[in-house]
């Protein structure tokens, strides 16, 4: 059965679902992150939303549109882990979440601690989360909310956007920067910018050796990467673009930015210091773009949306010396 398509009226409705629950986060600025820059900078504060990141509005989407009390279960490292175990507990609902065995152990503890059912994979050894998910979810009579290729779950993350619109102020244009993995916050806020705010372009920004998105980009169709592990950035490692976000990505978004582990150690230093804001490394490899590629970057602002703050304390630390 072909899944339905993602558009402004379902994001507009996805709003509605999760308003009161989700948090409207506010875009905040530095003068200090300005002068490194070379431009001003507007950082959109999804560290701040409920469970620490952007997963639980896609995941609140998802699951307010199932039948009463049906189970859910979910494959991921962390935070769409988080978000459903949150939207799940909130809604009554049974929650199993499939996550890595080397995923953060702060992710780990939090998704328990939320009442789900934690079943650890062994990713570096070549297990799939999708077939141990599809296996569980079909044994177990529960549905499986996919972390990016749901059309829910897109529309879900596309309320960013709806806020972006609304928050950016009118004379500001250019570049959104926003960290990519599958694609499905990133194509959520292309959707609602190129209807409410078509003069704001987006870019999906990735850490270097898991460029999947920024190069099936550059080739027109959907590109994988070689590993599946092996960044800090635990949170937006994905074999490859969605098959549900790719063409939306391909229509709307602009060249794909890379960057290296230590530049977003670095970001998130300077997100503490200068904004007083926690950070994940794969939460904040916008801001590390927005602040080292500044020559890839058009106009005289660039707007970034951080992710996640779901960080190790110490991975916080480390960062904290650079």
């Amino acid at each position: 059965m072909e899944r339905p398509s993602v558009n402004i009226d379902r994001i507009e409705a996805a709003r509605e679902r999760i308003r009161g629950l989700a948090r409207v986060t506010p875009v905040l600025t530095s003068p200090f992150l300005d002068e490194i820059a070379g431009r001003r900078v507007f950082v959109k504060a999804e560290p701040l939303q409920v469970t620490g990141s952007f997963k639980f509005r896609g995941a609140l989407s998802a699951l307010s549109v199932l039948a009463p009390g049906e189970g859910v279960l979910a494959y991921s490292s962390g935070n769409h882990a988080q978000g459903v175990a949150m939207a799940a507990r909130l809604q009554g609902r049974e929650a199993v979440i499939v996550m890595p065995a080397d995923a953060p152990a702060l992710k780990i503890a939090n998704t328990r601690a939320l009442g789900a059912e934690v079943v650890l994979y062994d990713r570096a050894n070549g297990e799939s989360r999708e077939e141990i998910g599809d296996a569980l979810a079909a044994e177990r009579g529960l549905h499986l909310v996919r972390p990016f290729d749901d059309p829910e779950v897109i529309a879900g993350q596309g309320t960013v956007g709806l806020e972006l619109a609304e928050q950016i102020p009118a004379d500001v244009g250019g570049d959104v920067l926003v960290c990519c993995g599958g694609g499905g916050l990133t194509s959520g806020i292309a959707l609602a910018l190129e209807a409410r705010r078509p003069d704001l372009r987006v870019r999906p920004v990735e850490p270097e050796g898991f460029d999947d998105t920024a190069r099936s980009l550059r080739s027109g169709h959907r590109e994988t990467n070689p590993r599946v592990s092996g960044s800090i950035c635990d949170a937006i490692l994905t074999p490859a673009p969605g098959e549900l976000t790719f063409p939306i990505l391909h229509r709307l978004a602009g060249p794909g930015l890379v960057v290296s582990d230590e530049e977003a150690l670095r970001a998130m230093a300077l997100a503490a210091i200068r904004l007083k804001l926690v950070t994940e490394p794969g939460g904040a490899v916008s801001l590390a773009a927005a602040l080292f590629r500044r020559d890839e970057i058009r106009g005289d602002a660039v707007t970034v949306v951080v992710s996640g703050g779901n960080a190790d304390p110490e991975t916080l630390a480390h960062a904290l010396t650079l």
